[in-house]
């Protein structure tokens, strides 16, 4: 007989091959049971603001770096996050902000634990809560990452009907305070493949003509988190939050830096407001391409034993990459904190 709802409804199937994950901690949990009222707006202050530009407690001597592209991305070795002063984690927050990805190499983040690991990450905002995706039992404010034979969860997003299997998306853009400095530790990694790539949406928006940049400033899209509601309800799965729509400028303006950047992805952007149908779709579909072809103003983020990835919500787009085999694992978590709302360009 099949399992009633009830039982289904804190379910977590654990692996059925003899090699687990190397952190079974953090197996994504889903408890249909688990209900939240709608997200209250709170004040955010970027703690970026506080930072001193040279950045003395961030980037010491001992701090090698390596600049991916010109326009975002630089790879860190030679300091512990977990390890930052506060006068560090406010650099860390511009350091994220100016150059929007940072992948910090040879951490020890995934092993402090995760009452610490939220206590530092929610300095940077107040962690997001995924209304439908795995999280850690007893701490919603883990997102986890999860593919491997029993578990592909990048299928349920990347269907193998789709002959390109990238989404490009900043996370959760529907909610009214959307993700802003963003953690992201890798627990086990194919041996190849498996990459995040990434792009600035502050040198898509640069690229543009300064007459097209002045017709895109000033309008507004919508954001939706119903489609994901409803996938994850027709896969059985929970809805935590009821799904909103959200309207957000489409150039927002960054409060640390001060730069303009385009806002809207086609994971959750559905359409210009005031904008007809075809108008809409259009002027979209435009936007989404010149950003995807922007292979000038992107980058690959490779994962090793102890990377963590920080970058800026606000000011990029990503998307995973489905091109390593399910018979190798992928598990990785995400803590969000959540910044201002968006402010126009």
């Amino acid at each position: 007989m099949a399992p009633s709802v009830a039982e289904l409804s804190t379910q977590v199937t654990e692996p059925t091959n003899k090699q687990g994950p190397s952190y079974p901690f953090y197996y994504p949990y889903h408890d249909l049971n688990e209900k939240w009222p709608p997200a209250e707006v709170y004040e955010h202050v970027d703690r970026g603001l506080k930072a001193d530009p040279a950045k003395p407690h961030l980037l010491t001597p001992n701090v090698k770096l390596s600049h991916i592209s010109p326009y975002l991305g630089t790879e860190i070795t030679g300091v512990q996050i977990s390890q930052l002063s506060e006068e560090g984690l406010d650099e860390l927050a511009l350091y994220a902000a100016e150059r929007k990805v940072l992948i910090f190499r040879d951490q020890d983040f995934k092993d402090i634990g995760a009452d610490r690991q939220i206590e530092l990450t929610k300095t940077f905002g107040r962690i997001h809560r995924h209304p439908t995706s795995g999280n850690v039992k007893g701490y919603p404010e883990f997102h986890v990452v999860y593919r491997h034979a029993e578990t592909d969860q990048l299928k349920e997003v990347l269907p193998e009907t789709r002959a390109n299997r990238t989404q490009w998306h900043s996370d959760v853009s529907y909610e009214k305070q959307p993700a802003g400095t963003t953690f992201f530790f890798i627990l086990d990694q194919p041996e190849v493949g498996g990459d995040t790539l990434f792009a600035s949406q502050v040198e898509a928006y640069k690229r543009l003509s300064a007459e097209f940049q002045k017709r895109l400033e000033g309008l507004r899209a919508v954001h939706s988190a119903h489609e994901q509601a409803e996938n994850s309800r027709r896969r059985g799965g929970p809805v935590r939050r009821e799904p909103i729509t959200t309207e957000h400028p489409l150039v927002r303006r960054h409060p640390v830096t001060g730069e303009k950047a385009l806002y809207l992805n086609p994971g959750f952007t559905r359409h210009i407001v005031g904008f007809k149908t075809e108008e809409s779709e259009y002027l979209l579909k435009f936007l989404y391409d010149h950003i995807a072809k922007g292979a000038d103003f992107q980058i690959r983020a490779h994962y090793e034993p102890g990377t963590v990835v920080v970058w800026d919500n606000r000011v990029t787009v990503h998307s995973a990459t489905d091109d390593f085999d399910t018979a190798e694992r992928r598990h990785a978590v995400r803590l969000t904190p959540q910044a201002e709302v968006p402010i126009p360009a």
